[in-house]
This record gives C-alpha cells, sequence and structure tokens, in this order.
C-alpha cells in the first residue's frame, strides 16, 4: 500500500510527466526494497542447501525470537 500511496503521490508531483513521476518513485522505492531483495535471495539459497529443512527452521526460530 505504501508503494502505491508514493506511487500516485509522484504522478500527482509530476502530472506532465509520467518518466520523472517513475523516476521520483523509484529513488525512494529501491533503496526501500534492497534489504527484502537480498534476504529473499538468501532464503532461496537456505531454501535448496545440502542443510536446507534445518537452515529453514532455524529462519523460522530467528524471526520468531526477534518477533518478525
Amino acid at each position: 500500500m505504501l508503494d502505491a500511496a508514493e506511487l500516485a503521490e509522484a504522478l500527482l508531483t509530476h502530472q506532465n510527466d509520467v518518466e520523472a513521476a517513475l523516476a521520483a518513485y523509484e529513488a525512494a522505492l529501491f533503496p526501500r526494497s534492497e534489504a527484502a531483495a537480498a534476504e529473499s535471495a538468501t532464503n532461496l539459497v537456505d531454501s535448496f542447501s545440502p542443510g536446507a529443512p534445518q537452515a529453514m527452521v532455524d529462519q523460522m526460530a530467528l524471526y520468531t525470537s526477534q518477533g518478525k
């Protein structure tokens, strides 16, 4: 929902220039999404590693202990 709101705001701010609106939107989106993408890539590797079941159990336990 945050992404949609920020895109709408950028489009309103740059009403006559969609490319400028997208550039402004992406300037905020890409840094924010970088951490989630990196975590996702790590989880993918862990899912197919030789110790896959235990690595995933350990990851879920970490999330639980962090309150995520």
